[in-house]
């Protein structure tokens, strides 16, 4: 069984609005790798094991995959 805790509708939107549009947010990462203030812009958001999950793009180019419950905006 999952710990995942899905993430409020409207912040779930406004992910897939900000992948769709190519917009980049601010958001707070608090677990995983990096932790604290990212600017990011969203690539997908999709599920896989019982997870939801955001692919994003950093600044600098590097790609990160974190899970919603993780991200704070």
């Amino acid at each position: 069984m999952s710990d995942y805790r899905p993430i409020a509708c409207s912040d779930h939107e406004r992910l897939e609005f900000a992948a769709l549009t190519r917009q980049w947010l601010d958001v707070n990462v608090t677990t995983g790798d990096p932790v604290g203030r990212q600017r990011m812009l969203p690539l997908d958001v999709y599920t896989r094991n019982g997870a939801e999950w955001l692919l994003a793009e950093t600044e600098s180019g590097e790609q990160l995959t974190l899970r919603l419950d993780s991200l704070q905006f």
